[in-house]
Order: structure tokens, then C-alpha cells, then sequence
């Protein structure tokens, strides 16, 4: 048997590097390796190994290391991922653009915007593809909502809001080990986000805050919280609401609306399936208990969309189109951090914070 040999103009798949071997690393993991075809899981790093190497034989990854700085040595790896813990984020993201890899980092970007600054200028000057994790952009309803906005379905917005409810039991576990603000920086951050996404060329004015501990109390002498409620304001008049709660027992909850002077959209759903049970204690259906089951699809898309933005960058091809602005950058980010900053201020002070204090302006 003699087989023709083949010439193949697909260009070499990107070389991913994945840093953070946990929850949400395994998802990108598994992405990279399975679900998006131009793009090649080439190693982990994880301090954890006993994470890292499970992972990486359940996937056929050849390299793993308890050490970041190997892949950002490494002049086969392209990009990375991270997704370690929200306080590393910055100072990975600064190493990898530093050693010329294109960066894709789970949100938040950063924890305060001093060091975000640092992060932009590395950038700037690697003169790489940095993307942050806002994966409610890529959910489908949530996509389709922005192109209606965009379209002109809701006219001028006027109203708008977002709200996250994770799901819970009614008591959260390891409440007294969770850093102050968590529920701005690293929870609403997604709301932020999609409201300043969904507002598009208005910028955040003001913010003010009501919040509490109220799934677990006794923990609100310590600055805990847990429930909150954020008001934006906006330069073109129009008032946002972002709420969030640690602890609905239903399920996970993440939910978008605007409405303006034309109408209104929506986007997010209470079920996960489309299936109805009708009983004779009355109506059920199954709820989503994960951010893997609720955003599956968008925590790929996102990855998809990283790829071929660095593809296009290094093979000097077209970047993908999605008809409306979509893939979120340093200015996005920026732009949630400082909402999320001022919403720590407003519980603080307990009063409204102009956002372009926070920013310095």
C-alpha cells in the first residue's frame, strides 16, 4: 500500500499553556484539548501537581510544572491561560506579556487598579492579544440581547439590569475566610461587565451600594457580606441595577435585562432544561447548580474566540467577526475594576462614589 503524500495550508494550531489546574482550569482544560480544534493544550502548571498530573494524563499533556515561569520559558508554548487564584492574576498576566505570550485571564483582571495599570503597560509594551475572562458576552441569549441593543430593538436604554445569585443551602461554606469586597471584585465584576457591555459608549458616572450579610449574619460585625444591591448611573442618563446574593436555594441564578424607549430585552433563564413536570404538588423543573452547566457553551466560545484573535495576530489572518463588539479587553476590564472599587468605597462611606475618583479623574 502506498499512500499520496498531502500538503495542508491549515495553519500549525495554537500552542496553549494552561496555568491553574482547578475548577475552572479543568474547564479550559478540557476546552483547549478537546473542544476547539485550532488549539493544542501544550502544558499545566499548578504549584498543586497532585491537580496538574491527573489532569494532564486524563488529557495526553506531556509537560507539567509546579512552576508558571517554565511555559513563560518555553518558545513552543504561544499563549497562556490563567486560572489561578484572583490574586495572582496581575502578576502572572505582567510575566506572560513580559515573555511575549498572549494572555487569556480569568476575571478578575486584577484586584485593585494600581497593579491593573502595570498589567496594561506590560501589554502595551509585549505588544500581545490580552483578553479577560466576561463570559456572559458569549452565552447565547446574553449575545443575542446586545445585538438587539445594537439594532435598535430597545431604542434608547434607559433602565438596565443584571443580577447573579449563586446557588446555595442557606449557610456558605468557609463564609469567615472570604476577603473583603469578594463580592464586587471576583462575583458582581460578570454584572459590571455585561451592564457597561450592554450600554455601550456610555461610561459609568456613579455608584452607590446597599448591602449586608444576610445568609450569614453573625459574620457581619467582620465586614462580610453577602447580598447586595449596586446603582449605576451613567453619562447618558440611563440608571442600572446589580444585585447578588451567595445563597439561593433554587439553583444558579444570572439573569440581563434592558429597556429603553422602544421596548426591552432579556436575557437568562431560571431552568436549565426545557422540560416542565406537572404534579400534584404543582409545577417543576431541573435548575442549573453549576457555572460549568449554566455557561458551558460560553466558558468555550470565549476560549474559541482568544484563539482566533492570537491566530489572526501571529498568522496575519482576519480576526473573527461576531457583528458587534464582543471579545473583552484592557479597557473592559478597567472599566468593571473601577465599578467594583467604588462599590467597596460606597459600602465604606456609605454614601455615592463617582466612578472617575476611583479612576483618579
Amino acid at each position: 500500500m502506498t499512500y499520496l503524500p498531502v500538503t495542508s495550508a491549515r495553519p500549525e494550531p495554537l500552542r496553549v499553556g494552561l496555568i491553574g489546574a482547578g475548577w475552572m482550569g479543568s474547564f479550559h482544560a478540557k476546552s483547549l484539548a478537546q473542544r476547539i480544534p485550532d488549539a493544542s493544550l501544550a502544558a499545566i502548571a499548578d504549584p498543586a501537581l497532585e491537580s496538574a498530573q491527573p489532569l494532564a494524563a486524563e488529557l495526553g499533556v506531556a509537560h507539567v510544572t509546579a512552576d508558571p515561569g517554565d511555559l513563560f520559558a518555553d518558545p513552543e508554548i504561544d499563549a497562556v491561560v490563567i486560572a489561578a487564584p484572583a490574586r495572582f492574576h496581575a502578576q502572572l498576566a505582567i510575566a506572560a506579556a513580559r515573555a511575549g505570550k498572549h494572555v487569556f485571564c480569568e476575571k478578575p483582571a486584577s484586584l485593585d487598579l494600581d497593579e491593573f495599570a502595570r498589567v496594561e503597560q506590560a501589554v502595551g509594551e509585549g505588544g500581545i492579544h490580552w483578553q479577560v475572562g466576561f463570559n456572559r458576552r458569549y452565552a447565547a441569549d446574553f449575545l443575542a440581547a446586545r445585538r438587539d441593543v445594537a439594532d435598535g430593538v430597545v431604542g434608547t436604554p434607559q433602565l438596565l439590569r443584571s443580577l447573579t445569585r449563586d446557588p446555595g443551602t442557606g449557610s456558605i461554606r468557609n463564609a469567615d475566610r472570604v476577603p473583603h469586597g469578594t463580592i464586587f471584585v471576583e462575583t458582581l465584576i460578570h454584572d459590571f461587565d455585561a451592564l457597561n457591555w450592554f450600554n455601550s459608549g456610555a461610561e459609568p458616572v456613579s455608584v452607590y451600594v446597599a448591602a449586608d450579610a444576610l445568609v450569614e449574619p453573625e459574620l457581619r460585625g467582620m465586614g462580610f457580606i453577602d447580598t447586595a444591591v449596586v446603582t449605576i448611573r451613567y453619562e447618558n442618563g440611563a440608571i442600572a441595577a446589580a444585585e447578588a446574593n451567595y445563597s439561593a436555594l433554587y439553583g444558579y441564578d444570572v439573569r440581563g435585562e434592558v429597556f429603553g424607549s422602544r421596548g426591552m430585552v432579556q436575557a437568562g433563564r431560571a431552568t436549565e432544561t426545557a422540560a416542565l413536570r406537572f404534579g400534584a404538588k404543582g409545577l417543576s423543573a431541573e435548575t442549573p447548580r453549576l457555572n460549568i452547566e449554566l455557561f458551558a457553551d460560553a466558558y468555550t466560545a470565549e476560549l474559541a474566540d482568544f484563539v482566533g484573535q492570537v491566530r489572526a495576530k501571529r498568522d496575519g489572518g482576519e480576526a473573527p467577526d461576531h457583528g458587534v463588539p464582543l471579545t473583552p479587553g484592557l479597557a473592559d476590564a478597567r472599566r468593571a475594576l473601577a465599578v467594583a472599587r467604588a462599590c467597596i468605597e460606597s459600602v465604606e462611606s456609605g454614601e455615592a462614589v463617582r466612578v472617575a475618583a476611583i479612576l483618579g479623574g
